[in-house]
């Protein structure tokens, strides 16, 4: 386990959420000091009570003294706070003057997309690091991407597709998706274009053992925005299987269940990112439990090296990054105990993107 002094605290804003309740206690097992805050003052209230070891803060994000106030004192903020089309910005800005680190844990597209498009110049010489989307989407699908290329400098495609055995989506998940509808993009031809709802073709993955091939559709994610940021490719996709999909298309679908006093549901999950260049093929994959419980290990890891100035020495250590530009990849995701991945090489074969259509 990884320690710091009690001195250096992180802030989380929307600390009274679902996964922020999986940042707290993974945070506070690190040892850090916390300053948690959110917008409802009862629920803040509450926090207090249940964390009396934190400072706590009603905090909005029309009100800039208020986020002064909590990241006060603290080395790096997280935003957990949906909507994040909303959030994003007067973080990022108090971050900024407080002259701290950034995290947030979106895993929407179009938030994702336009953080580095508004933000990624002006930070390039902060001294700070900002990093989105440093999550289940996003971080790691970006991390086991980097993790696959290895050494190419290039490739023709990265592919990357989830296999879940269920999705209990979480109110803000739903609000997320309702937000993001019509604004996706994918990246073809080396460039972003708008994703095309029109060709939802169900085709089939060829997961590694034992999950199997699976029906997926197509999907616009956040991964798709940090993998293009720093790894070379014209080609980058993303798919996820039918059964999750469904769940998310079915109101009555309920939230998340815990089973165990960790707060962690019975979720399965599956991220496998296959890179394809000429006939060559590598990949890699990575399983673990509950998409929303696995965020808080990849939050605290890196923040955890971002604090003790374990990134890679370049000129990537600052500004808004994707986390396969700031960390040795399959080092930090070999640090992860939440999680199981591995990593496979060889040549391609007639079905090497592991995809392909279903007949009708």
């Amino acid at each position: 386990m990884t320690t710091n002094t009690p001195q250096q605290t992180v802030a989380i804003f929307g600390a009274y959420g679902h996964t922020a309740r999986f940042l707290i206690d993974e945070f506070h097992q690190r040892g850090l000091g916390l300053s948690l805050g959110g917008r409802d003052p009862e629920r803040v209230a509450a926090l207090a009570e249940a964390h009396p070891y934190a400072r706590t803060h009603v905090a909005t994000v029309d009100d800039p003294a208020s986020l002064d106030a909590l990241v006060a004192g603290a080395v790096l903020v997280v935003n957990a706070a949906g909507p994040f089309g909303d959030t994003t910005g007067p973080l990022i800005e108090a971050a900024l003057r407080a002259g701290i680190h950034y995290i947030d844990i979106t895993g929407e597209q179009p938030v994702t997309r336009h953080s580095f498009e508004t933000y990624r110049d002006r930070l390039a010489g902060s001294g700070l690091l900002f990093l989105p989307a440093l999550g289940f989407f996003g971080g790691l699908p970006d991390l086991l991407a980097t993790a696959a290329m290895g050494d190419w400098a290039a490739a023709d495609d990265i592919s990357v597709a989830f296999a879940l055995d269920s999705w209990h989506p979480t109110a803000g998940t739903r609000k997320a998706g309702a937000r993001s509808a019509g604004k996706r993009m994918t990246v073809s031809g080396g460039r972003l274009v708008p994703f095309d709802d029109s060709r939802d073709v169900l085709t089939d993955w060829d997961f590694p053992a034992p999950t199997g091939t699976q029906p997926v559709r197509a999907l616009g994610t956040a991964d798709q925005i940090t993998i293009s940021q720093h790894l070379k490719a014209p080609e980058v996709r993303a798919f996820m299987n039918e059964t999750p999909l469904a769940d998310l298309r079915d109101p009555a679908t309920p939230g998340p269940t815990a089973v165990s006093e960790d707060g962690r549901s019975a979720q399965s999950w599956l991220i496998d990112v296959v890179v394809t260049r000429g006939a060559e093929r590598r990949a890699a994959s990575a399983v673990g439990r509950d998409i929303y419980a696995v965020t808080a290990p990849v939050v605290a890891e890196a923040a955890v090296r971002i604090l003790a100035g374990r990134t890679l020495p370049s000129g990537a250590a600052c500004g808004m990054r994707a986390p396969g530009e700031v960390f040795e990849a399959e080092d930090f995701l070999s640090s992860i105990a939440d999680i199981t991945w591995s990593r496979r090489w060889g040549a391609v074969t007639p079905c090497a993107d592991r995809s392909r259509d279903r007949k009708a």
